[in-house]
């Protein structure tokens, strides 16, 4: 972060300064915290209330360490000399602190949304600008209404920003585009996720889209034809710059698989000059290949030449608990531990179907966040699975008991029911037990979302 005065904060904040000394304009704020246990020398603190916790009950032990914080109310509890910036609403200022920062510092900022593949897209996206730029991009996922304005706050030299943008709701996405101001956005597709938000897919989609308000140019998945269907009709409005990515419709930046083999997944990317490109995907995926086609296209934009693009693409190790393959005890284990939703959950039964060591084993926990639709999307994979090559289904959760039953029934109903084995459990733990008595030199694919810490099923 670059140093921020005194002053450079109450403009941005529209906050005004309680201080007991005479030197506090000369204060430099060297740094933003949110959080009393990490807080550092230089730190501008600011504390932000939630459902469980209120920060400026912290305000006396932060008040020894930080250069000043922004309060809602003025704390007695503070060091003499401690300045604190009095605003009507902590989270509104870190978001017009962050807004201000971007405003001072105007370089291209990329976003990122769409209800599968942020994460991945992000990272691949901020290694192939890398090839050119120095580049700031979203820490996790670090997605949120705060999230975004820390990683925003974070901006030094930066000539690049990607930022991954997460939606719960409609407005959520508008609310972080005009703190960002993205010039580039890219959506890399719409499913069913947070459900429980959006009620509709089509509310989904709206809520996505929202980035179309801010972003000039939009890149985006023509394979998705309920996105392209969205993102024309609000094109004829806006007349926004509009970039295609896909592997089976016709396409500005077009991606194939070159070798199927199981890992690592050969792919070829052709650019609109023509030039085709050879890239080595280590995770595998064919998901994967639409977000390497997102980096591509985003470089290709930002001038970044077609060998670093491909050596960034190839270079790119994958995310954590995002189709991870591990080697356990003679086994290959894809942990997909992150979250779940129906369009994510099949593809990656997909990936584990590709695969053609041993058995094909599918550890699934419940699919959260889809309101009224939870029944029907649980009831459909279990159809759609039990017409896949599964050898062996170990259901977690009382969701995904209804995906269960549902295998069982329309296996036995095919006359497939000897085609492999299912089982059920209530939680995580047990079916590391099971799958630890029967594994031997198989295929696991573990998933499910974040709620069933489906990762304690490796113990």
């Amino acid at each position: 972060m670059r140093p921020l005065t005194l002053d450079d904060v109450l403009g941005a904040v529209n906050g005004k300064a309680v201080v007991r000394r005479p030197d506090a304009r000369d204060t430099v704020f060297t740094g933003v915290s949110t959080d009393s246990r990490t807080v550092k020398a230089g730190d501008l603190f600011f504390a932000l209330a939630g459902d469980k916790y209120d920060a400026h009950d912290f305000i006396g032990g932060v008040s020894g360490v930080a250069a000043g914080a922004v309060v809602s109310r003025i704390t007695d509890c503070a060091k003499e000399g401690f300045i604190q910036i009095l605003v009507d609403d902590t989270l509104k200022a870190l978001q017009s602190l962050a807004a201000y920062v971007r405003r001072i510092r105007p370089i291209p900022v990329i976003a990122v949304t769409g209800t599968n593949g942020k994460t991945t897209t992000k990272e691949m996206t901020a290694a192939v600008l890398s090839k050119k730029y120095s580049v700031l991009k979203t820490e996790g996922n670090l997605n949120n209404h705060i999230g975004l304005p820390l990683t925003l706050l974070r901006l030094d030299d930066e000539d690049a920003a990607v930022l991954e943008m997460g939606a719960s709701k409609q407005g959520d996405i508008a609310e972080l585009c005009g703190i960002a101001a993205p010039d580039i956005a890219i959506v890399t597709n719409i499913g069913p996720g947070h459900l429980e938000g959006f009620i509709s897919m089509e509310g989904v989609r709206a809520a996505k889209l929202e980035i179309m308000d801010y972003a000039m140019t939009v890149i985006v998945n023509a394979d998705d034809e309920f996105l392209m269907e969205g993102v024309l009709e609000k094109n004829k409005q806006l007349k926004r710059e509009i970039i295609t990515f896909g592997i089976e419709k016709a396409a500005a930046f077009t991606g194939r698989i070159t070798d199927d083999a199981a890992l690592p997944l050969n792919a070829s990317i052709r650019l609109p000059s023509g030039v085709e490109m050879d890239i080595t995907i280590k995770s595998g995926g064919m998901h994967n290949v639409y977000n390497a086609l997102c980096a591509a296209a985003t470089g290709f934009l930002m001038g970044v030449d077609p060998d670093g693009i491909a050596r960034a693409l190839s270079g790119f190790g994958g995310v954590a608990m995002r189709l991870e393959f591990r080697e356990v005890n003679g086994s290959t284990v894809i942990c997909d531990f992150y979250n779940a939703n129906p369009s994510s959950m099949a593809n990656a039964v997909k990936e584990l179907i590709r695969q053609k060591k041993g058995r094909r084993v599918a550890v699934l926990g419940d699919m959260l966040e889809l309101g009224a639709y939870a029944e029907q999307y649980h009831r459909e994979l279990g159809r759609w699975m039990a017409a896949q090559p599964v050898d062996v289904f170990i259901a977690v959760g009382s969701l995904m008991k209804i995906t269960y039953d549902e295998f069982n029934e329309s296996r036995q109903a095919s006359g497939h029911a000897k085609n492999g084995s299912a089982l059920h459990t209530a939680d995580a733990v047990a079916a590391g037990q099971i799958l630890k008595q029967l594994m031997s030199r198989d295929t696991v694919l573990i998933k499910g979302s974040r709620g069933l810490k489906m990762e304690r099923v490796l113990g």
